[in-house]
């Protein structure tokens, strides 16, 4: 063979080897993805012609697929759509889809490699196509309960409960919230005109609080990974007393720090690590954390979910703590300040997390996917996310968390249920000054769980801007949220 024809056969070979490559690489590995392209005009006009598959909460349809008439066939709808907006999100033929209707839309739309076979049976049966349902792991009642007692304030905010054992997520709430039936319109028209006031609006009702958006600087709920990262390391116990001055200097700097009560943390010269937490102080926890190794609480934040990837399948931001560059942002980022950052969700894993014994579950939105026959075809069971402390250490925080609640002096005693031990604690977080040097209004914060002795719900509250202008903007993390924590809590307990 002449090396020309040698040439033009090995050429002939890899453009056979690359086109092999490229075919199986579109046919089975990224169809899916294909599939779900919102620039696959073919899988869009194929969707008109399909039923989606409904939402459930409690096994009732939060949202579902009406005849149209019209081209699309079918227009969404959704039940009490404001509460649970958060967990659906929108959905349009023409303008795309957010929440659960985006994060499982191949089983709604009844295009995913799970129900292939289910097509092709329907095909040559003649059966109209239909997507399968979804089932969440919301428990109607809690969901309630968390989104009254935020409206009927109107708090700025978000509610996150989970069942401890399990990862199950029971309510998920973001306030303020929107109807997603005013965007389910196919036509363009209808949607933008309802869209841009939602978008324009200085409450941001599209934003989910609970899992994304601006993220909220924790406060003093974060010393509880401050007291789990002492204890599990060796460096504290609940009973270790620190030094209880009014203010501290924070070291190689000026700013001076003080607690919530400008004042020492309780009468004496010192102040042990479980009183402390209760009356949630900050000078203390500061000097346990200057005591520490500097990246030993973020660290354990990150064991928790901190700087982590979580979707529930609802993609979550990431919750942030750094690790700090000196001592007095060590000091700073203990009481939950600086940098620190969390969502409400992740707030709950921490408490969930301690609540389990130290075993932290993935958590999770959705618990099944059921097909259009009553068949279940995927089933999402319990999944271990992490164990970042041990059952000992665990029982040290958590006994910690009670006593903020029964120590007559405790910030999270509003928090008590009659024949109910709870653990709780409080947070304030400050957010800086506006451009004429005024103190802009605090982060209030809740999590904790109950019962202490066999934990069915971990619960995280935030409201924003000092509860809002009902009170003032000057609310306190002692009873805003600390009420609405407990109402949730309490409809968990009375099923």
């Amino acid at each position: 063979m002449n090396k020309p024809l040698r040439v033009m056969t090995r050429a002939i070979f890899v453009m056979f080897i690359a086109l092999f490559f490229a075919l199986t690489m579109i046919q089975f590995v990224t169809a899916d993805e294909l599939r779900a392209s919102e620039f696959n005009n073919r899988t869009l006009k194929n969707s008109y012609k399909v039923e989606r598959g409904s939402i459930l909460v409690g096994g009732d349809p939060i949202a579902y697929s009406t005849p149209t008439g019209d081209e699309f066939r079918y227009m969404r709808q959704f039940t009490d759509g404001a509460l649970y907006a958060p967990l659906t999100g929108y959905f349009s033929h023409s303008q795309g889809k957010t929440g659960l209707e985006s994060a499982m839309n191949q089983d709604l739309a009844g295009i995913g490699n799970a129900q292939f076979f289910t097509r092709i049976m329907n095909t040559i049966n003649g059966v109209a196509p239909q997507g399968s349902s979804i089932e969440t792991t919301i428990d109607p009642a809690v969901q309630a309960a968390a989104y009254n007692a935020m409206v009927e304030n109107g708090f700025e905010g978000a509610v996150v409960a989970i069942e401890p054992a399990t990862g199950k997520i029971l309510a998920l709430v973001s306030t303020p919230s929107f109807d997603p039936n005013v965007l389910a319109t196919n036509d363009v028209d209808k949607f933008y005109e309802a869209y841009r006031p939602l978008q324009e609006d200085p409450n941001r009702p599209l934003e989910n609080r609970a899992i994304a958006g601006d993220l909220y600087h924790p406060g003093s709920v974060y010393k509880l990974l401050v007291a789990a990262a002492a204890i599990e390391n060796g460096d504290a116990t609940a009973t270790t007393e620190f030094d209880n001055p009014a203010q501290l200097t924070l070291p190689q700097s000026t700013a001076i720090m003080q607690n919530a009560s400008r004042t020492t943390c309780g009468p004496g010269a010192k102040v042990s690590l479980e009183r402390a937490v209760a009356l949630s102080c900050n000078i203390p926890i500061a000097e346990l954390a200057m005591s520490m190794n500097r990246d030993a609480v973020p660290k354990m934040a990150h064991d928790f979910g901190f700087e982590q990837e979580i979707e529930i399948p609802l993609k979550v931001t990431p919750s942030i703590s750094p690790v700090p560059a000196d001592q007095a942002q060590v000091a700073l980022s203990s009481i939950g300040q600086l940098d620190v950052r969390s969502t409400p969700l992740q707030m709950a894993m921490v408490s969930a997390g301690i609540a389990n014994g130290g075993i932290v579950m993935k958590p999770q939105l959705v618990e099944q996917v059921i097909t259009p026959d009553l068949r279940v075809e995927k089933e999402f069971p319990p999944e271990e996310f992490s164990r970042p402390i041990s059952k000992k250490t665990a029982d040290a925080v958590a006994g910690i968390m009670e006593l903020g609640v029964t120590d007559p002096e405790g910030l999270a005693q509003n928090a008590g249920i009659p024949g109910v031990r709870v653990a709780g604690k409080t947070g304030t977080a400050e957010n800086g000054v506006d451009a004429d040097g005024n103190d802009l209004p605090f982060t209030l914060w809740f999590t904790g769980f109950a019962p202490v002795d066999n934990p069915k719900v971990a619960v995280a509250v935030v409201i924003a801007n000092g509860g809002g202008a009902a009170f003032e903007n000057q609310g306190g993390s002692f009873d805003l949220p600390t009420a609405v924590g407990k109402q949730v809590m309490e409809a968990v307990l009375s099923e």
